[in-house]
């Protein structure tokens, strides 16, 4: 097992935060950090051999978390269960706190433009290698399917 040293600084922060959590009595907040830091705990012990996460697998981590949330949620609205689908929205708020700042349309657009006009990709067969190399570029700051539609929109265009 590793030392407390070896955990990256956003799972030390999400553990002191559970802790604060429990102490102030917020239920929901420590309900949601605790599902949190077990998807990250089965995401360590996933595989042949179980291993500390980066920085980075952890953003994965949440990220799919918070992307639960959201489809759980537009699951119960249409349900016609506003309650849960308040509590799942609320929960995704809580994570979206540990998550970078999401990109505007604007500021994703250049970026796409950017890795597009480097690579010199053009044309609809070039999505794979563009949101590979898009999708590193954006680093977790906007969600896959947005990134996804403006790369194939601006590949149709060109």
């Amino acid at each position: 097992m590793s030392t407390p040293t070896e955990r990256s600084q956003l799972e030390q922060r999400l553990r002191a935060d559970l802790t604060t959590a429990m102490k102030a009595r917020d239920e929901l907040r420590t309900s949601t950090l605790r599902l949190a830091l077990a998807a990250v705990k089965d995401a360590e012990v996933a595989g042949d051999t179980a291993r500390v996460l980066d920085e980075a697998e952890i953003l994965k981590v949440l990220t799919r978390e918070v992307k639960k949330r959201r489809e759980a949620a537009e699951a119960y609205a249409d349900a016609g269960r506003g309650e849960q689908a308040a509590r799942e929205r609320a929960e995704g708020e809580v994570l979206d706190e540990y998550l970078p700042s999401q990109l505007g349309d604007d500021e994703l657009a250049a970026i796409i433009d950017r890795v597009l006009g480097e690579l010199g990709l053009s044309g609809p067969k070039a999505i794979g290698p563009a949101m590979r190399s898009v999708q590193a570029a954006v680093a977790g700051r906007a969600e896959g399917g947005r990134v996804a539609a403006l790369v194939k929109a601006r590949l149709a265009g060109t």
